[in-house]
């Protein structure tokens, strides 16, 4: 039987999928011939068949690099349903169990095994993954590895160490959005310089993008209020923080909405409940900070209502795009209120590393520790980066030549001094459209140097359904 008859049975008797989508081809073939290969596919376009389908067809076991547990709980659990064989290694996994899915691993049973970057860097783990026959690795919402991108997360910045400990398997990265710039930082972050590129555009003509300007903060929650009650089905309403997020929950159940939180200073239960009564349909709308929502898999979301502006496109089109992922119409409402661009200006401000810290996190390694909290992981890079730390088989920092001087941190600092200009570069864009007439659609495209769409005008937004009108002056 050859390869393509392979795909083409497992995608009908396995799967229940008659055909493939646009650029899920592409992604597979590459995917099977051994190329390292980013996918920069739509939420909802189904970029878990880029992986499942090689799974099933690849020498040796995959795994999947996730950033939720949440996320990879339920792609575990659909897979059983499937009938393929899948693992899951975290916290949530009751040790008996976790024990079993290693020993499978480690006996070339387990097909698909998810794991957390904080796992995979862990030295247990890499000893065993070192035992275990590995035929690909999988890095889900790639743009988590990039510095450059808006869901930075420093425990990606293992991956690229980790390949190269594993003899560089090869490697697919799946994300719904990336820049120039964050795709050149991928590749560069996994040490796949030839990567191929597979990206079949950002737009989704059944969003219905639209902002609503606002002059107060009582004006900005008697809008949402009112976009909450005038769109049928479910819905997210996305806050910058928790005060505002706790002012529109009370609000919102003031009026008699059925409505649940979910921020990350709610304890991990209470967070787990309200996930899943949102999900199952036991509340409407879910009120919440960016905390909420990667890997959401909810089709029926009707609407996504943004209270405050968020600190750059990508941030806006990842968390917009988790409404109408069935192909149905939805609305993504921005509140756009000109002073709440100062939250974001202050969350800028506070977690780049400096030179101290730099020298800080070096002596902690030369001390035989390493720090584990954000900015120092961001630093253990930089310093590697530069020369003055190496990562062994099992991804220990240790010293690699004569201690840096304090002139040596200056510049490798310097490389978030640039950080902190993209920052608020891509602030200043979000502001830039959220204030525009012009086509949202062609905004968010241009943006994102998207060609594949075709179009000038989308004719769905609030811009082209309803052309500002300019004032001539006369």
């Amino acid at each position: 039987m050859t390869t393509q008859h392979q795909i083409r049975h497992l995608l009908r008797d396995v799967f229940g999928v008659e055909r493939l989508r646009a650029g899920q081809q592409q992604v597979i073939d590459s995917v099977l011939a051994g190329h390292d290969t980013l996918a920069i596919m739509p939420t909802g376009s189904g970029k878990s068949l880029c992986y499942q389908i090689p799974a099933a067809l690849l020498k040796g076991s995959t795994v999947v690099v996730s950033p939720l547990i949440s996320l990879m709980q339920d792609q575990a659990e659909k897979l059983d349903d499937f009938g393929i064989e899948a693992a899951q290694l975290n916290s949530k996994v009751p040790a008996g169990e976790q024990q079993e899915a290693l020993q499978g691993l480690r006996e070339h049973h387990e097909r698909i095994v998810f794991c957390t970057p904080e796992r995979l860097a862990t030295p247990e783990f890499m000893s065993l993954l070192h035992q275990a026959d590995i035929g690909l690795v999988v890095v889900d919402e790639a743009h988590c590895i990039s510095r450059w991108g808006h869901d930075f997360r420093p425990a990606y910045l293992d991956i690229g160490a980790a390949l190269d400990a594993l003899g560089r398997p090869p490697v697919l990265a799946l994300t719904a959005t990336a820049t120039d710039d964050v795709v050149d930082d991928i590749r560069r972050q996994l040490g796949a310089p030839a990567m191929r590129i597979v990206n079949t555009g950002i737009y989704r003509p059944n969003l219905r993008l639209a902002v609503r300007q606002v002059t107060n903060a009582n004006e900005r929650a008697a809008e949402a209020l009112r976009l909450v009650r005038g769109t049928p089905g479910s819905g997210i309403v996305y806050a910058a923080t928790i005060k505002a997020a706790q002012d529109m929950l009370a609000a919102l159940e003031e009026a008699g909405e059925s409505v649940a939180l979910y921020h990350g200073k709610l304890h991990a239960g209470e967070r787990r409940q309200n996930q899943e009564m949102f999900m199952a349909g036991a509340r409407r709308v879910m009120v919440a900070t960016n905390a909420f929502g990667m890997g959401i898999d909810k089709a029926d979301l009707r609407f996504v209502i943004h209270l405050q502006v968020p600190a750059s496109l990508e941030a806006y089109y990842q968390e917009a795009g988790r409404a109408g992922r069935d192909g149905g119409p939805a609305a993504c409402t921005l509140l756009y209120f000109h002073d709440d661009r100062r939250v974001q200006q202050f969350f800028m401000a506070r977690n780049y590393p400096d030179g101290a810290l730099l020298q800080a996190a070096y002596q902690a390694v030369a001390g035989g520790a390493r720090p584990r909290d954000k900015r120092s992981q961001v630093a253990l890079k930089l310093l590697k980066e530069g020369g003055w730390l190496k990562q062994d088989r099992k991804l220990q920092y240790r010293l690699a030549t004569s201690a840096p001087r304090p002139v040596d941190l200056e510049r490798l600092a310097e490389h978030y001094r640039e950080k902190q200009e993209r920052d608020r570069a891509a602030l200043a864009q979000m502001v830039a459209y959220a204030q525009s007439g012009y086509c949202r659609w062609r905004m968010l495209l241009d943006y994102f140097g998207d060609d594949t769409a075709g179009i000038e005008r989308c004719g769905c937004c609030d811009n082209c359904r309803s052309p500002p009108t300019i004032d001539s002056g006369n």
